[in-house]
């Protein structure tokens, strides 16, 4: 299909039609959402995945099935060379390394291995008193302070401060780091003409590569109980991170890991304040409902929209045969509106179970390594934000960023009660 989706915007949800639809066309990703979730219904009740794009264009996998079957099947849908569009350039690969998410095979396990085994019990047993301290001190703060956006004081914050405690970043790197890593992820989106995409702002991740060294050589000789020392002094099979592999892993971790949490952290207050129902329900018994909502906020929102895959060898998939060389897109958050997997799936819904969402990824060898992290930080902030009198009056329209990856909010408007003096207390003049 190559005609615009410009036409689609006066079209309604009924009188849609497949040629309509252009997900190769930046003008799509800058209609509502709403508009945008239209198109992918239609596009599942298709018998096959439909080609988008100009030679050599993309394969648009848009049903729960297809997309978890690409995900388990490595040896037909590749990683390599690269998941986000346009692909990493292969010199960009030998100065910052090559991500996780890029790799297959042997080279990809290894990296994991290291990696997985770097997170001891004894470490993962002091993230999750880190993050629930986290969550409380940030929560204190906000009704502190009284800020106006959600998504600066507290949705960003959250995610980044866990990371950076989890990793050992000392606190003079942290503003920095921080700077860069916003620098690296706000070219993500829609400019006038096309799209941007990962990848723009090498001079961010350029700058993080370099912190990351730095501190793996302190970490060698002096190590700590923190992630970095445990990823330069790993012994699996006598191999460790190197200081360029710890600084691909670095970015991924901080770039993917911040920005898909703080996005979800954002969508799920706003999907609550929406909702008032689901809220009271969840603050009702926050223990009894929190992995539900949790999960159904990921569902919901899907902060990542999509992610590449390249064909390695012919299979056939969904009623469609693919031949080695083509581009298939796997689009999460169309798999997660699935009404073949997901019944009334436009409704928010914390109690929905089953709910095989695939908002950490499909399955297969590259599910996210940082999952349960992200789900540790998500019920501690909500379980502090329902469970105190925070004073919030009310929750602001969510500002997002046009984008073809990721579901990313700027901005998220607060209000907060008026502060009422204490008794006997006097003006000031």
């Amino acid at each position: 299909m190559t005609v615009s989706a410009s036409s689609a915007s006066s079209a309604s949800s009924t009188s849609l039609r497949p040629d309509e639809v252009d997900l190769a066309d930046p003008s799509f990703w800058r209609l509502p959402r709403s508009r945008r979730l239209d198109a992918f219904a239609l596009l599942r009740t298709l018998d096959a995945p439909v080609r988008f794009g100009a030679d050599p264009g993309f394969w648009a996998l848009v049903k729960h099935a297809d997309v978890q079957g690409a995900s388990r099947a490595p040896q037909h849908f590749a990683s390599a060379p690269g998941v986000t569009t346009p692909e990493p350039a292969a010199w960009a690969k030998a100065v910052f390394g090559d991500s996780m998410v890029n790799q297959d095979g042997a080279e990809h396990a290894a990296l994991r291995r290291i990696v997985s085994r770097a997170f001891t019990p004894r470490l993962l047993a002091a993230t999750e008193d880190r993050v629930r301290e986290t969550a409380r001190r940030i929560t204190d703060e906000m009704i502190r302070d009284r800020p106006g956006d959600f998504v600066a004081s507290v949705a960003s914050r959250m995610p980044f401060e866990v990371i950076c405690d989890l990793m050992g970043i000392p606190g003079r790197y942290r503003a920095e780091i921080a700077r860069r890593v916003d620098e690296a992820s706000r070219n993500v989106g829609v400019s006038r003409r096309r799209l941007r995409v990962p990848g723009r702002g090498l001079r961010a991740l350029a700058h993080l590569g370099l912190v990351m060294a730095r501190l793996a050589r302190e970490r060698r000789r002096r190590p700590a109980d923190d992630l970095i020392s445990a990823l330069v002094t790993a012994d699996v099979d006598g191999s460790a991170l190197s200081s360029r592999q710890l600084g691909a892993f670095f970015s991924l971790l901080l770039v993917a890991g911040v920005e898909t949490t703080r996005n979800a952290l954002a969508h799920g207050l706003a999907l609550l304040a929406g909702h008032p129902a689901q809220r009271a329900l969840l603050a009702s018994s926050f223990d009894r409902y929190a992995n539900g909502a949790v999960d159904e906020i990921v569902r919901y929102s899907t902060p990542i929209i999509q992610f590449r895959r390249t064909v390695v060898a012919e299979c056939e998939l969904g009623g469609r045969n693919f031949l080695p060389g083509e581009k298939a897109v796997l689009f999460y958050a169309s798999a997660n509106r699935d009404e073949s997997v997901f019944g009334n799936p436009d409704a928010f819904d914390i109690t929905r179970d089953p709910n095989p969402h695939l908002g950490y990824g499909g399955g297969g060898p590259h599910y996210c390594l940082g999952a349960h992290l992200a789900r540790l930080e998500m019920t501690a902030l909500f379980g502090e934000l329902l469970t105190r009198p925070v004073g919030l009056r009310s929750v602001g329209a969510l500002e997002l960023v046009d984008s073809s990856f990721d579901n990313r909010v700027r901005a998220l408007p607060l209000s907060f009660d008026p502060v009422r003096p204490c008794p006997g207390a006097k003006e000031r003049p």
